[in-house]
């Protein structure tokens, strides 16, 4: 049993296979928080809730109400009642008075997880997950705040969501809605996010968590390039290996913020949630509001424990695709290749040496609508450019797919062009403050989705394309974030419903889509990974990293993109050299070994690249063949990490019965050394003996793991090998 009550001490408890986690009720009624950390298997206690001690619960010393909570380690505390530290949840009556306190009703247990409505949320079955309702209550604005925990024991996750339900008579603002909060005494912790720029997305950064509120966010609304919806607490000394973690995710797709904040009692309060800049509600009598989902994980064996905690749980309980435990096809992307400069026949030019070459799919990209000759018109005109694609869509895709290849497509459908028939016909749907010029972004807007009529048009402007050809996998791309945040179609005590609005009509678009075509294979994209979260992994199994394809660039977006989501989401591709952001020319192999992390494709004009590296293509695509499932199944093992040595980066895959280890190794920089580097490896059982396979070498994984494997015959920066080690 996943989840236990214990009524006689009013304690909450939650276990999976390596945590507990522990709620209690005060006297008055209020939710707080008593543990989270190691699996407790004897019974657990309310003690730490520091109810005994002075100033009392507000029952026993009610003049001193506010000092009790500005201390109490509150499940989900309120704003406006004497809790100075970050709410969670801020309301407005119509009075124009912030100000709210929640208090325990009652509660349910269910085995399972119910969906929420509207939003991407973890699933599993009745063997696989219990589920937790905490149902609270303000009694003077009659509002009720569903507190829901659902127990994944096998993946070590909590999840963890909030429904606000008005069952009064007067219309409520919410003005902040967080999605959960973690209360604990400070352990010395550092904070751990990813953060970056475009094409330097998800770098990791750990800080020193000093009193006051450090925290990460976006207003872009999108998840954005900047910033990420993950933090991590990890106590002093935490590698790969050991120590604790407390890590949050947020299956969130638009605003949110991550925050942690050192009390003058020398506790800590992290929340996550959608972030409460230009965010309120207007929650109507009868009204519901679904804040999204958080999903939990504690580690005591270091990141390494938590990152196969997070893939595990993505692989099992958010991704829905058929493509999950699939082959992804090898594909070839004509953006580098051409970019907007293409017809029919280079396409196809491009497709018989990729099919010569062992590659399975063509995906056409930006430019096959419209006028699109760049990149400044026509979004939104989603009708075939002919002069392009001569004889139509229809003749390109069934040529391609006679060459033996499939067919990809490139769409950005959230967007608007201001040149463009669209824009000509319905300016006032496109996001705007009426009378203010507004700011253009890759001389584009953005679509109003707050509009039902606008998402119409959009699903059925990709729907007909897929619906004419043999189509098998999109790309969906988002090139710019929102600015000027107006909507002609709500009234003006709506507007700042927009940004979530926004990614609500995001999610029902791609619901439609994945409802419409399941075969699909769908890749979301946003000018690189400015939207890789879990919301996105519900609709797609995988998301366009980066948009630097630059091989030792990679190395630091795909280590922090790693520490949380599986290889197998992280679209990753072979380009031309110099490469096309940054410059740098990096070896073909170490290009495919690094890309080979991830969903393994091309971007470049395979009829243009030497052919030395032609000649590598189908020995790489041989390699994918051989590795995909390990990699796609496998659990990952961080081993060294450039951006800490800033000499050589290495990880390793090894499948769930430690049978086979795939080890990469990639030399950057430094000095070739007269002796080889040794290097503790992971992911192997101790007493067994593998063979290294093209050797005659054998190895005890004990040796590997704590005597090292010696890496050498490296030369010049750049390279990369391949061990691949076998149990005899």
């Amino acid at each position: 049993m996943a989840v236990y009550y214990d009524d006689k001490n009013k304690i909450f408890r939650l276990d999976t296979e390596k945590s507990t986690y522990v709620i209690g009720l005060s006297p008055e009624g209020y939710v707080g928080h008593i543990y989270y950390g190691a699996r407790l298997y004897q019974e657990a206690a309310g003690y730490l809730l520091r109810m005994d001690e002075p100033p009392y619960t507000p029952s026993v010393n009610q003049r001193e109400k506010s000092a009790f909570l500005d201390f109490f380690p509150m499940e989900y505390p309120t704003g406006g009642v004497g809790d100075y530290r970050e709410s969670c949840f801020n309301v407005r009556n119509e009075k124009g008075c912030m100000g709210s306190e929640i208090f325990y009703v009652s509660h349910e247990v269910y085995k399972g997880k119910r969906g929420l409505e509207g939003l991407p949320a973890s699933f599993g079955t009745e063997d696989e997950v219990e589920t937790l309702e905490i149902l609270c209550e303000d009694p003077i604005l009659k509002l009720q705040v569903y507190l829901s925990y659902s127990a994944f024991e096998k993946e070590n996750i909590i999840t963890r969501s909030v429904r606000i339900v008005n069952m009064g008579v007067q219309t409520l603002k919410l003005e902040k809605v967080y999605s959960a909060c973690l209360d604990m005494d400070d352990e010395k912790f550092r904070m751990l996010t990813l953060c970056g720029a475009w094409a330097r997305e998800r770098h990791i950064q750990e800080c020193e968590v000093h009193y006051g509120k450090q925290m990460v966010s976006s207003a872009k609304g999108e998840t954005s390039h900047q910033e990420h919806p993950f933090m991590a607490l990890v106590t002093p000394g935490t590698n790969q290996v050991q120590g604790q973690v407390y890590a949050m995710n947020f299956v969130y797709s638009g605003n949110f913020i991550a925050q942690a904040e050192r009390t003058q009692f020398d506790s800590v309060r992290m929340v996550m949630g959608i972030h409460q800049e230009e965010f309120s509600w207007n929650l109507k009598p009868s009204d519901t509001f679904q804040a999204p989902e958080i999903v939990l994980t504690y580690s005591g064996e270091g990141l390494g424990q938590m990152t196969r905690n997070y893939h595990d749980f993505y692989r099992n309980h958010m991704i829905r695709s058929p493509y999950l435990h699939k082959k992804r096809p090898i594909l070839i992307n004509n953006w580098e290749a051409t970019y907007f400069d293409f017809d029919t026949e280079k396409l196809l030019s491009i497709a018989r040496e990729a099919k010569a070459c062992g590659i399975e799919m063509l995906v056409m990209d930006d430019g096959w609508f419209g006028e699109r000759n760049s990149d400044d018109s026509s979004l939104g005109d989603w009708t075939v450019n002919e002069k392009k694609l001569q004889g139509g869509l229809r003749h390109l895709v069934e040529e391609v797919n006679a060459i033996g290849l499939d067919f990809g497509i490139w769409f950005e459908p959230e967007m608007i062009s201001p040149n463009s028939e669209l824009y000509r016909r319905h300016p006032e749907w496109a996001i705007q403050i009426p009378g203010r010029e507004p700011t253009q972004s890759r001389s584009q807007l953005v679509l109003d989705l707050s509009r039902p009529e606008v998402l119409d048009y959009v699903y059925e402007s990709v729907a007909v394309i897929l619906r004419s050809a043999n189509i098998s996998y999109v790309k969906w791309d988002m090139n710019r974030q929102l600015s000027d945040m107006g909507s002609t179609y709500l009234d003006k005590d709506s507007q700042q419903e927009l940004f979530h609005r926004y990614v609500l009509g995001v999610y029902a678009l791609q619901e439609r889509l994945v409802t419409e075509f399941p075969n699909l294979l769908l890749e979301n994209c946003s000018g690189g990974g400015a939207r890789f979260d879990p919301g996105m992994l519900y609709y797609s199994p995988q998301i366009w990293c980066s948009d630097d394809t630059d091989a030792i660039e990679r190395l630091m977006i795909q280590e922090g993109t790693a520490l949380v989501y599986p290889l197998s989401t992280m679209g990753a591709h072979i380009s031309d050299c110099p490469n096309h952001s940054v410059g740098r020319s990096t070896p073909f192999e170490t290009r495919g070994h690094v890309a080979l992390a991830g969903t393994f494709g091309y971007e470049l004009d395979i009829t243009k690249i030497s052919e030395q590296d032609r000649r590598m293509i189908p020995e790489q695509v041989r390699m994918y063949h051989k590795y995909h499932e390990l990699i796609r199944e496998g659990d990952y093992y961080r081993i060294a990490s450039y951006r800490e040595n800033h000499t050589h980066d290495c990880w390793a895959v090894s499948s769930r019965d430690k049978k086979e280890v795939l080890v990469t190794y990639v030399h950057v920089l430094g000095n070739v050394i007269a002796h080889s580097r040794k290097i503790k490896l992971q992911g192997f059982r101790p007493e067994a003996r593998y063979c290294l396979e093209g050797t005659d070498l054998v190895f005890t994984g004990e040796m590997l793991m704590q005597g090292g494997f010696l890496i050498s015959g490296l030369r010049g920066d750049y390279t990369s090998r391949l061990y691949h080690f076998i149990m005899e």
